[in-house]
C-alpha cells in the first residue's frame, strides 16, 4: 500500500490468482459460460473473454468478422480433443501437464491456438527426449509445425549422432529427399566417408527394388573420391546395388581418377572432393607472444563446430619456437625462454594430453622452422643467440637422434617451412640485414638445397602452408618492427612448383605479421598475428575455388608467432 497525503493506492498481489480460481470454478459448474467448444466427442464449456485473452486464435475468432463471432457453439477440427481440454484448463489455471504420451498433441494444438509459451515448453520437453531412435521423427515434427528452435536442435543432434541414428528404424523409413538432405551435409559427425556410404547401402537395401532408381543421385552425394582406393575397389565397385547402373559406375571411375592422379586433384575439385568437417582433423595453436609476453596455452579448433577450446598448457614457456606433427604427436622444438635460446624439445600427445621429453637438438635455435618429411623431423635455420643460422638438423624418430644435413644457401631466422612434393621448402625470413624474398628447397635423396623462384615480396615472420599442391606465403613484414618503415602485410602469394612461379591471390581481411598458417581439409587458415598495434585473436579461412577469405571463430586470446599444426581426427582425443 502506497500513501501520498490523502490518497492511498492499494494493490493485491494475489488478486489475479483468486480471480482466475473463481472463474475456473464457474467453468466447472457451467456458470456464466457463453461458449461451447466441440472437439470430437468432447463439449467444453468456457468463457469467451478468458479464451480470447490467452489465445490469439480465439481472440480473432470471437472479436473479428468471422461467422463464429456470434455463435454459442464452435466446432474445432483437426485438433486432439484431450489437448484442447488441457489447454482450456491451462487458460484458467496456468498449469498443464506435459508427458511423453501427450507432448506432440499439445505442441500441435498450441501451434494452432497460438499459445507460444506452451509451444516453447513442449519444444523444450522434446529436446530432452532426443535419442538416436527418435531424433529424425522429432526433427520432422518440428519442421512441420514451424518450431524452428526445436528443428535446429534436433537437426544438430541427428548430425552429431549420425553413426547411431542410421542404425534405427526411423532412418530406413526416410524418404529419398530426406536422405539426400542428410547425407549432403558437411556437418555429419563421421570419422570416415565410408560410414556415409554404409548408411546409404543400409537405406537402399531396406526396399531394394523401389529404391534402386534413386541411387545414382544419392551415391553422387557420397564423397567417393575421399574413400580409400581399396574400399572403392572391394566394396563400392563390387556392390550389387551400384555395379549395374552406368551413372554409378561413372562416379566410381571419377573417384579412382582422383586417387590415382594426386597432382591433378586441383583440376578435379567438385562437391564430392570436399571433405566433411569431422574428417579433416583439428587445428592446434601452441604458444606465441601475447600481452603477457608469452602464451602458454594450447588451443584446438573444431571446424564442424567452428569453435576454439583450450586443451592444455605448455610445460615450458617458450617464444619463437616451432611445432611439427610426428606420429600424431606435437613436437615443440627450440625457441627462447626470455633469457636464453633453447635446444630442448618436448612432445605432446593430443590423445592423452600428456607431455614427454625428447632428445635435444645439437644447436640452440629460436626463430627456426620445423617440418616432418618422409618420417624424420627437420629443424631449419633460426638464430642461436649470436648469429643467424643456415644449418639444418634432422631428428630420426626410430633412433631418437639428431644429425646435421646440408645447410641452406642462406642463413634465415623467422623462416617459414613447408613440405611440397617430397621436398622441404624454406621461405623468406630474415638474414640479419634485411627481410628475404628468396626461397630454397631441400631434396632428402640428394641432400642438397636448390634455390627456387623468389617471392614477389620480402617477408619476415611469414606464415606458410601447402594446399592442393600449391605453397602459400601469408602476411609477414618487410623490415624489423623497431623501424619506422616496418609494415605488416595482408597480402598472400602462391607458388606453383610446376611453373616455378609465384602469383598474388586475394589478400587477407587483416594485416598480419608473425601469422600462424595451416591447412585443414580444403581450406587455408590464417591465425592470430600482429597488426602493428595489437596481438590478434581473429582467424580467417581461404577458399581457393572462390579466391576469398572469410572470418571464422576467433581464438580465446590474441597471440602472434603462434605455432599452428593440423592433426588428423584419429590422433585427437574426443
Amino acid at each position: 500500500m502506497d500513501q501520498d497525503g490523502d490518497v492511498v493506492v492499494f494493490s493485491c498481489n494475489d488478486h489475479h490468482i483468486k480471480t482466475f480460481k473463481k472463474m475456473e470454478g464457474y467453468r466447472k459448474d457451467s456458470k456464466l459460460c457463453d461458449i461451447i467448444l466441440v472437439v470430437g466427442e468432447k463439449r467444453l464449456k468456457a468463457h469467451r473473454l478468458v479464451l480470447a485473452a490467452f489465445s490469439d486464435y480465439f481472440s480473432a475468432l470471437f472479436t473479428g468478422e468471422l461467422c463464429e463471432k456470434g455463435q454459442s457453439v464452435v466446432h474445432l477440427t483437426d485438433m486432439d480433443p484431450q489437448a484442447v481440454e488441457d489447454l482450456v484448463q491451462y487458460a484458467y489455471t496456468s498449469h498443464v501437464e506435459i508427458r511423453v504420451d501427450n507432448v506432440e498433441n499439445l505442441l500441435s494444438v498450441s501451434c494452432i491456438l497460438q499459445i507460444d509459451e506452451v509451444k516453447e515448453a513442449c519444444s523444450e520437453f522434446m529436446e530432452h527426449q532426443l535419442h538416436p531412435s527418435n531424433c529424425l521423427g522429432i526433427r520432422a515434427f518440428a519442421d512441420g509445425h514451424g518450431c524452428s528452435e526445436l528443428y535446429k536442435i534436433a537437426d544438430a543432434f541427428t548430425k552429431e549422432r549420425f553413426v547411431d541414428v542410421v542404425k534405427n528404424q526411423e532412418f530406413v523409413l526416410l524418404s529419398s529427399e530426406c536422405v539426400a538432405r542428410l547425407i549432403s551435409s558437411d556437418d555429419l559427425n563421421v570419422s570416415s566417408e565410408s560410414q556415409v556410404y554404409d548408411a546409404l547401402c543400409v537405406w537402399a537395401e531396406h526396399d531394394k527394388e523401389s529404391r534402386k532408381k534413386l541411387l545414382p543421385r544419392l551415391l553422387g552425394l557420397v564423397r567417393l573420391p575421399l574413400l580409400a582406393p581399396e574400399f572403392l575397389v572391394d566394396k563400392v565397385e563390387m556392390s550389387s546395388l551400384f555395379r549395374d547402373i552406368s551413372s554409378c559406375r561413372e562416379l566410381v571411375i571419377e573417384a579412382m581418377k582422383y586417387q590415382l592422379l594426386p597432382k591433378r586433384r586441383f583440376q578435379l575439385q567438385n562437391a564430392r572432393t570436399t571433405p566433411r568437417k569431422s574428417t579433416v582433423g583439428k587445428l592446434y595453436v601452441v604458444g606465441g607472444m601475447d600481452s603477457s609476453k608469452g602464451a602458454i596455452q594450447i588451443e584446438r579448433y573444431d571446424p564442424r563446430k567452428n569453435q576454439w577450446s583450450v586443451v592444455s598448457p605448455m610445460v615450458t614457456r617458450r617464444l619463437q619456437f616451432d611445432v611439427a606433427v610426428l606420429g600424431g604427436n606435437l613436437y615443440v622444438v627450440g625457441g627462447r625462454d626470455g633469457l636464453k635460446t633453447l635446444n630442448t624439445v618436448e612432445c605432446y600427445n593430443p590423445r592423452t594430453k600428456q607431455w614427454g621429453p625428447v632428445p635435444s637438438m645439437s644447436t640452440h635455435r629460436h626463430g627456426l622452422g620445423v617440418a616432418t618429411l618422409n618420417g624424420p623431423l627437420y629443424a631449419v635455420g633460426g638464430h642461436d643467440g649470436w648469429s643467424y643460422l643456415s644449418t639444418v638438423e634432422r631428428f630420426d624418430p626410430d633412433t631418437k637422434q639428431w644429425s646435421f644435413v646440408a645447410p641452406m644457401t642462406t642463413a634465415r631466422s623467422t623462416v617459414g617451412v613447408a613440405i611440397l612434393n617430397g621436398r622441404l621448402y624454406a621461405v623468406g625470413g630474415r638474414d640479419g640485414s634485411a627481410c628475404l624474398s628468396s626461397v630454397e628447397c631441400y631434396d632428402p635423396h640428394t641432400n642438397k638445397w636448390s634455390v627456387t623462384c623468389p617471392m614477389l615480396k620480402r617477408r619476415g615472420g611469414v606464415g606458410v602452408a601447402v594446399l592442393d599442391n600449391f605453397l602459400y606465403a601469408l602476411g609477414g613484414h618487410d623490415a624489423p618492427a623497431s623501424q619506422d618503415c616496418s609494415r605488416q602485410f595482408d597480402s598472400v602469394e602462391r607458388y606453383n612448383p610446376n611453373t616455378d612461379q609465384w602469383t598474388m591471390v586475394a589478400p587477407m581481411i587483416n594485416c598480419r605479421d608473425a601469422v600462424g598458417a595451416a591447412c585443414l581439409g580444403d581450406r587455408l587458415y590464417a591465425i592470430g598475428g600482429y597488426d602493428g598495434s595489437k596481438y590478434l585473436s581473429a582467424v580467417e579461412s581461404y577458399d581457393p575455388e572462390k579466391n576469398k577469405w572469410e572470418e571464422v571463430a576467433s581464438l580465446n586470446s590474441g597471440r602472434a608467432a603462434a605455432c599452428v599444426v593440423s592433426v588428423s581426427s584419429d590422433a585427437v582425443a574426443s
